[in-house]
């Protein structure tokens, strides 16, 4: 009982991350299943099943919310299927013995990869036109193969690369990803149940994850909004490299004080990562508060003199004028119209005419400065 219990919390604690990321689900159970000593291709078997409720609801969704495009769907689905089928078919072919450091060295690239990539911001450029099938059906056969055989990474390895396309929104992304998972889960499940039979699966272990992972999607939706994702992603991806390292070093043969040389050094890069991962969101912070507050400086159009109508404006009374330059016999200067040499004549002076290139305070013109080089 307390070791389903543990489970349902590492199902609701791989949840917690996916929801809060797009992604990590599996890379997040499974390095706690294979930590907890569960064999790996038992592990990545179990977690892609629990994954077909997880992602299902996860599906549905983020349909609701209107986060799906369905032409990326249909065009990365099926290629990930058939890697992931693939990958579950050649994970169960092998030893456990020879299993566990290549799904360790997967998870160990994975994480390294999260560490690398929440530990600055993400820029992507917007590019012109849709996603092809060239590029999606091997983008998809390869996230499912590493998906299978690493008991995670369709979201690590899918989700980066349609968001540096620049050619999706984020949300779209997330939710066409997190959609056509279930078709990836479905088919690895399938590859597992043919290679190792229905005792590769370890049902106890499967409802403990799918218990977990549909109390956590709420509350998942919820902590995203607390919790910066950028600094969970450093954090995550810190744990996961320090796990699975010590799989490698056993598999490495690595013994003595070698093995603590190299934790001091991941530890010392994990707190590098989550510096800073901190740093850029105080970066990003405070550069989306200062396009703020130049925005809020900015004055509204109807203040503006050259918004003021005429008709509002107080009547002017003509001077009496006995004659112009030209009835007194005198030339009118140069550049000096005959109005302006009456109102010299009678002692007015001439107001200032706004056009519409001055009507524009010069507030206005450097908050848009800012605005453009902050977002530049």
């Amino acid at each position: 009982m307390r070791k389903l219990l543990v489970l349902a919390l590492v199902g609701l604690a791989a949840q917690l991350v996916d929801g809060s990321l797009g992604m990590a689900y599996g890379l997040t159970s499974s390095t706690l299943l294979l930590f907890a000593g569960v064999a790996p291709a038992a592990a990545s078997a179990s977690v892609h099943l629990a994954e077909i409720g997880t992602t299902l609801a996860a599906g549905v969704s983020h349909w609701r919310f209107g986060n799906v495009d369905w032409r990326v769907v249909g065009r990365i689905a099926l290629p990930g299927a058939i890697g992931a089928f693939a990958g579950a078919t050649f994970l169960s072919s092998i030893s456990t013995e020879a299993a566990a450091p290549w799904m360790a060295a997967i998870l160990f690239t994975l994480g390294a990869y999260l560490l690398v990539r929440f530990s600055r911001p993400l820029r992507a450029t917007r590019a012109a036109g849709r996603l092809r099938s060239r590029f999606l059906a091997p983008l998809g056969l390869v996230a499912g193969f590493v998906d299978a055989t690493g008991g995670g990474g369709w979201g690590p390895v899918a989700t980066p690369a349609l968001l540096v396309s620049g050619r999706m929104e984020p949300r779209k992304v997330i939710g066409s990803v997190d959609t056509s998972e279930f078709v990836v889960a479905g088919a690895a499940s399938v590859g597992f149940l043919i290679g190792l039979g229905t005792e590769g699966f370890l049902l106890p272990t499967v409802a403990a994850l799918l218990i977990g992972g549909l109390i956590a999607a709420p509350i998942a939706a919820w902590l995203v909004r607390i919790v910066p994702a950028q600094l969970l992603g450093a954090v995550i991806g810190g744990v996961i490299v320090l796990t699975n390292a010590r799989t490698l070093l056993s598999a490495g043969g690595v013994s003595g004080s070698a093995p603590v040389v190299v934790y001091a050094l991941l530890g010392v890069a994990w707190v590098v990562a989550i510096v800073l991962a901190v740093r850029a969101l105080r970066r990003t912070r405070r550069a989306r508060a200062t396009v703020e507050a130049a925005l809020a400086s900015t004055p509204p159009a109807s203040a503006s003199p050259a918004s003021a109508s005429p008709a509002s404006a107080p009547p002017v009374e003509a001077a009496p004028v006995s004659a112009s330059p030209a009835e007194a016999g005198e030339p009118a200067r140069p550049g000096e119209s005959v109005g302006s040499a009456e109102a010299a004549k009678s002692g007015q002076i001439p107001e200032p005419v706004v056009t519409a290139e001055t009507s524009e305070p010069a507030e206005a013109a450097e908050s848009r400065k800012l605005a453009a080089a902050v977002e530049g």
